[in-house]
């Protein structure tokens, strides 16, 4: 009897997961069609089946969902919401893509990479220009893993508060309702005072959350002393991409160019 009632449990739980790969499954072809509508019939078909052939580890691997704000290194004024999708790929070193939205037709809109502390130190200057750091995100609740329990969501974040953030945006959805020109480089908030708490506000009635709550939540997360540096913007000078006209090199002989 027990090694029936074992095996029956076992039985049941394979069904169980086939029956919750099948509505994942289902779900992403239902999702993949919904985008796809206005295609043309072939990119259709194309889309369905690769969403259910097709393996994508990179993507899989993206488990960490968090929702925070960035604004461009060389104006504070244009700040836009960002929502990521990340893998901590090694024990000093996350990767993310950015989002506009977490929604199926959301805008990709860029990238961030977030390494530890002593990774950041290392840093040669001119890099860190480059980067900002993730204390008052952290402290003041603004970036947070929506759907993720209390408990978890601290003790994750109890680890990232004292990271640093490399973030280029692709795509300026603030401005253009399509990706033109190049790469801009952002920024986190790191004061009261700074942040249009319109955003916020939005921000949390869309997702159900409190930000003040959050904050109140991650009070006891001690502060980190940030690191000579980052946050370059705060000296009054910052940095920013620009397009620049630069000769071209062809192959020499030597490297086997014609």
């Amino acid at each position: 009897m027990g090694h029936n009632y074992l095996k029956s449990i076992g039985v049941g739980v394979a069904a169980g997961a086939a029956t919750a790969a099948g509505i994942i499954a289902g779900r992403k072809v239902a999702t993949t069609a919904k985008i796809s509508q206005g295609h043309p019939a072939k990119h259709r078909m194309l889309d369905v089946s690769s969403n259910l052939l097709q393996p994508k580890y990179p993507l899989d691997a993206m488990s960490t969902y968090l929702n925070g704000f960035h604004f461009y290194a060389d104006d504070m004024g244009r700040q836009v919401e960002a929502t990521h999708f990340c893998i901590h790929l090694r024990h000093d070193l996350h990767q993310c893509v950015i989002f506009d939205s977490n929604e199926p037709d959301a805008r990709l809109i860029g990238i961030e990479y977030i390494i530890s502390q002593e990774r950041f130190r290392d840093l040669p200057e001119d890099e860190k220009r480059l980067w900002h750091s993730h204390h008052y995100e952290v402290k003041s609740g603004a970036l947070v893993a929506p759907g993720v329990p209390e408990l978890a969501e601290h003790s994750y974040f109890e680890d990232l508060v004292t990271t640093y953030g490399k973030t280029f945006h692709t795509w300026q959805y603030d401005k253009e309702d399509f990706p033109y020109g190049i790469p801009q480089l952002m920024m986190g908030f790191t004061d009261d005072g700074q942040a249009d708490e319109e955003l916020f506000q939005t921000r949390d009635r869309r997702l159900g959350i409190s930000t003040s709550d959050k904050r109140n939540n991650r009070a006891d997360i001690p502060n980190p002393a940030v690191l000579a540096g980052a946050n370059a913007w705060e000296t009054g000078q910052s940095v920013q991409m620009r397009i620049e006209q630069v000769e071209f090199t062809r192959p020499s002989a030597r490297q086997g160019g014609n």
